[in-house]
């Protein structure tokens, strides 16, 4: 097992594999979420528990959505708390690793496979409880051209992250999480109006997604351009 590391040494490392973004100056909520995350996963690698353990936890999570959101009644609301814990379960394996000083290229692929994996089951619920197939398709379409546009040009040369923008896999949790909630509260006033508030949400994915994608382009555009 590797060295613990302790919290800032842990935001040292954290942030070197993040665009240098540096978590001790980030927004309070976003430090506090952060942090969470550091003291599970300083905990889980005291406990022997390995990082990719933790991530397939989180796909499991992930893939009890669509199968929580067709329950009468609580179904969403189920399904929002799946996506919450999944969306901890995220940030601990990524933090299991740095903590102990674990982190290798092969989990970072594991990672961003088991992100697409989640985001699909989160989509697969917003269908099966009453958004459109053709919006659906969007979101994630967006969604997976945002991280593979990313990653194709970090091989290009990008050295930088490129650009945070408003499509970010944090929006899209944000928006799973919420989406389903308010679906599931508004189902409860009437079941009715569930089809309609998970087809606003995934406007809002899909709005967020494309915009985001946007941003990106256009820094990944400066970027490769000052890189030649």
């Amino acid at each position: 097992m590797g060295t613990q590391l302790n919290w800032d040494q842990y935001a040292t490392a954290w942030a070197r594999l993040h665009g240098g973004f540096d978590p001790r100056v980030a927004a309070p909520v976003v430090r506090a979420w952060l942090r969470f995350a550091y003291h599970v996963g300083y905990v889980l690698g005291r406990l022997r528990v390995g990082p990719t353990p933790v991530t397939v936890v989180g796909v499991l999570l992930c893939f009890c959505v669509p199968l929580l959101v067709g329950r009468s009644g609580d179904g969403p609301l189920l399904g929002a708390l799946f996506v919450l814990l999944a969306a901890v379960a995220d940030s601990v394996d990524g933090a299991v690793a740095v903590a102990t000083s674990r982190t290798t290229r092969l989990g970072y692929v594991y990672d961003s496979v088991a992100d697409r994996l989640g985001e699909a089951a989160w989509l697969t619920a917003f269908w099966l409880i009453g958004a459109p197939g053709a919006l659906v398709a969007a979101a994630g379409g967006l969604s997976w051209l945002h991280e593979y546009v990313r990653a194709r040009a970090v091989s290009a040369g990008m050295r930088e992250i490129g650009a945070v923008t408003v499509g970010e896999r944090p929006t899209r949790v944000c928006v799973a999480l919420v989406g389903l909630l308010v679906s599931g509260l508004t189902g409860l006033i009437d079941v009715d109006l569930i089809a309609g508030t998970i087809t606003m949400a995934t406007t809002v994915w899909v709005l967020l997604a494309g915009f985001g994608l946007g941003q990106l382009l256009s820094a990944v555009r400066r970027a490769l351009i000052d890189a030649d």
